[in-house]
């Protein structure tokens, strides 16, 4: 493959470097196709800066108009920030006060010169292991210099697939437990007469779509009358069901289900996204800014924070910051490869972006349990082998939040040398849990075939339902829930047994299972109760 060094354009006059941009070469390159056509038009996500900082605590839910005024981007920085460019030669598709941020279009060589960057064709292994061509890029971007400090990402330009869906599905058997949705409400004691009324759950997806007609065969066979399903385009994407049963689909359908199930009156909005950098943090971008504002935001993909430019990461956290000050909040799945998160380099590593202080991070059980009398005989960590284990352990780039202070420390963190805070832990991955396992999964229908289907993916909508029903219950918004979970004593079943490669369960929270499984009833009255 040809050097970068030998192919970058000279960036635009008076370029500064953006700090956080640097990106390796992508993993498993099997071709490398040469130049992108310099007369290709793409278009790129840039972030601008906050007007001010968000408070570390909010009590009371802002609107939009407020984020946009108090926390937005400043009028002045985004008038630069849209006539610079404009100067430079690219259209702007959109510039919005709110999240800071600016839709841009133009041809790659345009796009190329003013971000100092080169861009070539080439066909790598994604994180699934499907071979995808995409555009690709290596080192640093550049910035008009007059926007230094005001541009803090610079997203799109190079759109290799940036995460994986965290679920695992196995044919339906004798030989398999499974539960459906309903089930597990009982199971794990859903409030009664919770059903999402008045509610919008929103999930995020990267590829696959659902089909109408396998929702209506999957609610009916429930005796459910099924939610309102809309799905929205982002960037370009689109539901696109039938393409990938046993892949994406599988997520799609999976995600859906759970959530419509569980809250069969609420409204659910599903956003299509490119799987790139840029379409991921558009889409949470759009779901947690949408009218109505989301009660909850389900997000069953990621990838190990070290896959992750430090630009999209700080983009992604206070996306979601942003969400969480509008009221929404957002469940995560925490990853299916153990505590090394599917890397081979030794090291542990806490997945993205349920790492982000801002996420209900949603690792995964193994659960033996009676469906008819709803009585859990057993529930330890899910644990199946290096691939097929919960993610969880301790972030490498966030540090500890206040909430997870005074928290016991478990085994030795064994990520690279760099903490957040010297000597101290960063944020511990997960929050909280469900069951994930698919050999003891949920029951499901994709592309009109039963399945059963389990990972953290699955534990994702679970809490966000559960959200949703809390939300519907109290009259109450939460945002960032995770403080009031954290100061409750009662609500959830501690996990004790299990380990996910290097951290083991113990009683209380562990980077295992987090604080543990809900038990509904119990969890609402004690946030209602205030202690």
């Amino acid at each position: 493959m040809s050097k970068q060094s030998h192919t970058t354009p000279t960036p635009a006059e008076h370029s500064v470097p953006l700090g956080g941009s640097e990106r390796p070469a992508a993993a498993r390159i099997q071709a490398t196709l040469g130049p992108v056509d310099p007369s290709r038009r793409i278009e790129v996500t840039v972030i601008l800066r906050r007007q001010a900082p968000l408070p570390e605590t909010i009590a009371e839910p802002m609107s939009r108009a407020e984020l946009a005024d108090r926390h937005g981007a400043s009028a002045d920085d985004l008038r630069l920030a849209t006539d610079t460019f404009t100067r430079l030669g690219t259209e702007i598709l959109d510039a919005d006060p709110a999240s800071r941020r600016i839709r841009l279009a133009g041809t790659v060589e345009t796009l190329s010169r003013i971000f100092g960057t080169s861009l070539e064709d080439v066909t790598s292994s994604g994180p699934h292991g499907h071979d995808v061509t995409h555009r690709h890029r290596t080192g640093g971007l550049q910035i008009p210099a007059e926007l230094d400090g005001i541009v803090t990402a610079v997203l799109g330009l190079d759109d290799r697939p940036q995460a994986r869906a965290q679920f695992h599905a196995i044919p339906l058997t004798a030989g398999v437990t499974s539960y459906s949705p309903p089930e597990l409400a009982k199971i794990y004691n859903f409030p009664a007469g919770g059903d999402g009324s008045g509610q919008t759950v929103a999930i995020i997806e990267l590829g696959g779509g659902f089909g109408q007609g396998d929702l209506d065969a999957y609610f009916s066979g429930l005796g459910i009358n099924g939610p309102q399903v809309t799905a929205v385009g982002v960037d370009g994407a689109a539901n696109q069901p039938g393409q990938d049963p046993t892949g994406a689909d599988g997520e799609v359908l999976l995600d859906v289900e759970v959530v419509g199930a569980l809250v069969p009156k609420a409204d659910i909005a599903v956003y299509f996204a490119p799987n790139t950098d840029a379409g991921f943090l558009d889409a949470i971008i759009n779901a947690s800014h949408a009218d109505p504002t989301p009660t909850s935001i389900s997000i069953s993909w990621g990838q190990n924070e070290d896959a992750w430019t430090a630009q999209a990461r700080n983009a992604f956290d206070q996306a979601l910051a942003d969400a969480s000050a509008l009221g929404v909040t957002v469940t995560a799945a925490a990853g299916d490869n153990g505590s090394a998160d599917g890397t081979s380099d030794g090291k542990d590593h806490a997945d993205f972006p349920a790492s982000s202080p801002y996420a209900l991070a949603c690792g995964g059980t193994r659960l033996d349990a009676d469906p008819s009398t709803g009585k859990i005989r057993s529930e330890t960590v899910w644990n199946d082998g290096t691939h097929s284990a919960t993610g969880g352990g301790y972030s490498d780039t966030f540090a500890g939040p206040s909430w997870q202070s005074g928290l016991p420390a478990h085994a030795r963190h064994h990520g690279p040398a760099q903490k957040p805070t010297p000597g101290a832990h960063g944020r511990g991955v997960p929050d909280v849990s469900g069951v994930a396992d698919p050999r003891t999964g949920y029951r499901v229908r994709v592309d009109g075939k039963d399945m059963v289907i389990g990972g953290t993916s699955a534990v994702a909508p679970l809490w966000a339902a559960l959200i949703a029903i809390f939300v519907q219950s109290s009259n109450r918004r939460f945002g960032q829930i995770q403080p009031l979970l954290y100061s409750r004593k009662t609500g959830f079943r501690d996990i004790t047994s299990g380990n996910n490669g290097t951290y083991q369960a113990a009683a209380g929270w562990d980077p295992c299972t987090g604080l543990g499984s809900p038990d509904g009833t119990a969890l609402l009255a004690a946030i209602a109760s205030g202690h």
